[in-house]
């Protein structure tokens, strides 16, 4: 496993240094409701090991990241009621990356959501990020 990062956020994530609502977790991934959502569950899949993009990330954790991605995209339809759902990597400032620790934003769309992307990232209403996490974790 690539050594930690001590000034990534997702690092100290990882670590447990800094809360956040996980929903997942597995001996390569972790998935945590995203603090600025665009939308409704907006959850991040992150490598443990840490990898600044697509480029350094290692073929077996890339492919776990998709796995939990996709595990994560199954229960917002479920269990958020998501008709559709967007998965997104960023790399690179140009492309909207801000933390520079791979991830995979999972992105749950409804009907008539007002969302075109690149969305302006914004704090959300915690009560409400905690409420979809409970709904995902459950």
């Amino acid at each position: 496993m690539a050594a930690a990062d001590p000034d990534c956020l997702f690092c100290k994530i990882v670590a447990g240094e800094i809360p956040a609502t996980i929903v997942a977790r597995d001996d390569r991934t972790i998935a945590f409701m995203d603090i600025n959502p665009a939308t409704r569950g907006h959850t991040l899949v992150i490598p443990r090991a840490h990898a600044r993009d697509v480029h350094e990330i290692e073929t077996e954790d890339l492919e776990a990241v998709a796995a939990t991605a996709q595990r994560i995209a199954a229960l917002a339809v479920e269990r958020l009621g998501a008709d559709g759902v967007n998965l997104l990597n960023s790399n690179g400032p140009a492309a909207w990356q801000t933390v520079f620790h791979f991830h995979m934003h999972v992105i749950p769309r409804y009907a008539g959501d007002p969302l075109r992307l690149p969305w302006d990232p914004a704090p959300g209403n915690m009560d409400h990020v905690a409420a979809a996490g409970a709904e995902l974790t459950r």
